[in-house]
Order: C-alpha cells, then sequence, then structure tokens
C-alpha cells in the first residue's frame, strides 16, 4: 500500500516548519514501514509505503495527519503573538 499526502501553504516558511514538525517521526517506523516528508515551494509531500497490515497504514496516515493538525495550530498562535 502507498499514500502520498500533498500539504499546501501560502507561505514556505510555514510549509518547511510543518515539515519540520512531523519529520522525526519518519525514522521511528516498523519493520515494512516507512515514511517520508519533504517540503518544497510551499508544499509538504509525505509518501507512505506499507507492508504491513491494513490497520497500520490507516493508523500511520491519522498519526501524521493529527500531528499536522497540532504543529498548524501551534505556529498559527506563534504567528499571531508576534503580530
Amino acid at each position: 500500500m502507498e499514500a502520498e499526502i500533498l500539504l499546501e501553504y501560502e507561505d514556505d516558511d510555514f510549509a518547511r516548519a510543518i515539515a519540520n514538525a512531523v519529520s522525526p517521526d519518519n525514522s521511528k517506523t516498523p519493520k515494512g514501514l516507512t515514511v517520508c516528508t519533504t517540503c518544497e515551494n510551499a508544499k509538504v509531500i509525505t509518501k507512505v509505503n506499507c507492508k504491513c497490515k491494513f490497520q497500520t497504514f490507516t493508523s500511520t496516515i491519522d498519526d501524521l495527519l493529527f500531528c499536522v493538525a497540532i504543529a498548524e495550530r501551534s505556529l498559527n498562535v506563534v504567528k499571531r503573538r508576534k503580530l
């Protein structure tokens, strides 16, 4: 199973911060699962490749999107406080 998740942002710095926030999770994966997150032109691209159970695949994507949502909220709070 494979998935590519593309998240587009208005600002390249914001996108880079999101990618950096979720990238540490890429290295801690079980055998048969790979996750790779990159940032390019204000886009965060995550590729998931899973040779495990379907539940592992869906749980990985759910976890990734949850972490992205938390990172977005945190960055938006910081951004508002700077204004």
